[in-house]
């Protein structure tokens, strides 16, 4: 993935350039959780073009290990988690914008900007929602993941950090085989479901085997 996104948008005159995604949104059980990056100053630019940086969903789990460990070292990373609770009070898309809200505002106070930086600064949010509590300058892009370089970091930080929650579920709800899904509607999940019902981590929101 390259950087000419990010490249034309320096050129316009932003400072500070910081993109955004989730991971977790089409799950039935666990949180949501998004993570905000940007990349930190003197990043070699030809490191991150030459990675296998690119949307978390096509990556196999252990490069997005291996990447994970790369964007840390490259970019400021803030994450945001609304969990399952959170996620059935307000609605799915409302949750998602909180934590993205939450991983942006993690990332800006661990930053080194200036105020000068930020009052130039622009959010990239992957899909076709901008996030109504953020004040400063912001603009979704639909497929952003795939095609610009801080959201597609986003979205490898956001879904490496959501499955290692699930990991860490599934020794306290072992039944359900969350370290094997990460609670996405499989079949195993499904019938786990059905024998079992729903477990705290379920999304009670959310049409589940015993009401479909």
């Amino acid at each position: 993935m390259d950087d000419h996104y990010e490249q034309k948008l320096y050129k316009d005159g932003y400072k500070v350039i910081i993109g955004t995604d989730e991971a977790g949104r089409g799950c039935l059980a666990g949180p949501v959780v998004a993570a905000a990056c940007s990349v930190k100053p003197n990043t070699d630019p030809s490191a991150l073009r030459d990675s296998a940086l690119n949307d978390s969903k096509v990556l196999s789990a252990n490069t997005r290990e291996e990447l994970y460990i790369v964007i840390k070292e490259m970019f400021y990373v803030g994450v945001g988690i609304c969990d399952a609770k959170e996620i059935d009070r307000i609605n799915i898309l409302q949750a998602s914008l909180m934590a993205m809200n939450k991983a942006v505002a993690e990332l800006e106070s661990d930053a080194t900007w200036s105020s000068d930086c930020l009052a130039r600064s622009i959010l990239l949010i992957d899909g076709n929602t901008e996030i109504p509590m953020y004040k400063r300058k912001q603009k979704a892009i639909t497929g952003g993941d795939k095609n610009v370089q801080c959201i597609g970091a986003a979205s490898i930080i956001a879904k490496v950090t959501r499955d290692r929650i699930m990991e860490v579920y599934s020794k306290k709800y072992p039944q359900y085989g969350f370290e094997r899904h990460k609670g996405y509607p499989t079949k195993m999940h499904t019938q786990a479901i059905r024998s079992l019902g729903r477990s705290p981590l379920h999304r009670k929101s959310f049409k589940t085997p015993e009401n479909w």
